[in-house]
């Protein structure tokens, strides 16, 4: 076997990604990874820290172009649509992979093991933004409460992506999401009671 193999992880995370179809991501094992992709089980750990992370490498990139578009954001953004802007953002590195997106979830949902470092992932991403929030001058709590929210829209938007047919666009369809919050909690302001003035 060639020692330089071109577009190694690549092939390793195809592989991966239709062996835990096939087999579900338990049965499967790094050695078979490496085989189905042509490659050593060296290769794979060269790329590759478990056969967990072939699903997960990209969250640092996801971040990164996050945490970076908060920062970005003009002065005059609210906290809510600066991480609507971090988060839409990250539309380009998902779209590209749109396919991908879609078999990665169904393999994600379909064991506990994964759906716990799903949540891990973007309970990490919630602090970071929290903290670019925080570095625009937002106080806690209301940094750490609109990160929060801005990850339950993501979740939401994403899962509607994902099982999407039609041609919309995860950052629409983060849009959409932040804009029916939004209506719920305008709502939900416009009922609450008349405070009572002594």
């Amino acid at each position: 076997m060639a020692r330089w193999e071109p577009d190694s992880r690549g092939r390793l995370e195809q592989a991966a990604l239709a062996l835990y179809a096939e087999r579900g991501f338990e049965n499967t094992t790094v050695a078979e990874i490496a085989a189905r992709a042509g490659l050593t089980e060296r290769t794979f750990f060269r790329h590759f820290a478990d056969k967990r992370e072939v699903l997960f490498w990209g969250a640092a990139m996801l971040e990164r172009l996050a945490v970076g578009a908060v920062e970005a954001a003009p002065e005059s953004a609210s906290p809510i649509d600066a991480i609507a802007t971090g988060l839409e953002a990250t539309g380009p590195m998902f779209e590209e992979r749109r396919d991908y997106a879609r078999r990665r979830q169904r393999v994600i949902d379909a064991n506990a093991e994964l759906r716990e470092r799903e949540l891990i992932k973007l309970a990490s991403l919630a602090a970071a933004l929290a903290g670019a929030l925080r570095r625009r001058g937002v106080a806690d709590p209301a940094a750490t409460l609109t990160a929060e929210a801005g990850i339950a829209v993501f979740k939401v938007a994403f899962a509607r992506w994902v099982s999407d047919s039609d041609s919309r666009d995860l950052p629409q369809h983060i849009r959409e999401s932040l804009d029916e919050l939004q209506a719920v909690t305008a709502s939900r302001s416009a009922l609450a009671p008349a405070p009572v003035t002594p």
